[in-house]
């Protein structure tokens, strides 16, 4: 019995670790979104209504998939 709860946890532990790199991801979407949104407002800051929409739109993509991927382990965990 006691083996199976060490299972269990070493499957919780690598988990969390799993989740922490997925993590990455999301957070260079974010940094490209943002850091090319910056680069597009310097060329044409006429269209700054249009850039500052694209970027919200594109990191609430990219954070909706961080938050999945957060909740994902609890759904399948249980």
């Amino acid at each position: 019995m006691s083996t199976l709860a060490a299972v269990t946890g070493d499957l919780k532990a690598l988990g969390s670790i799993g989740y922490g790199l997925a993590a990455i991801g999301p957070g260079v979407g974010v940094g490209i979104i943002f850091g090319n949104g910056t680069q597009a407002l310097a060329r044409q800051p006429e269209a700054a209504g249009l850039i500052r929409a694209n970027q919200i739109l594109g990191f609430a993509f990219c954070e909706a998939l961080a938050l999945i991927g957060l909740v994902m382990p609890f759904v399948y965990g249980s």
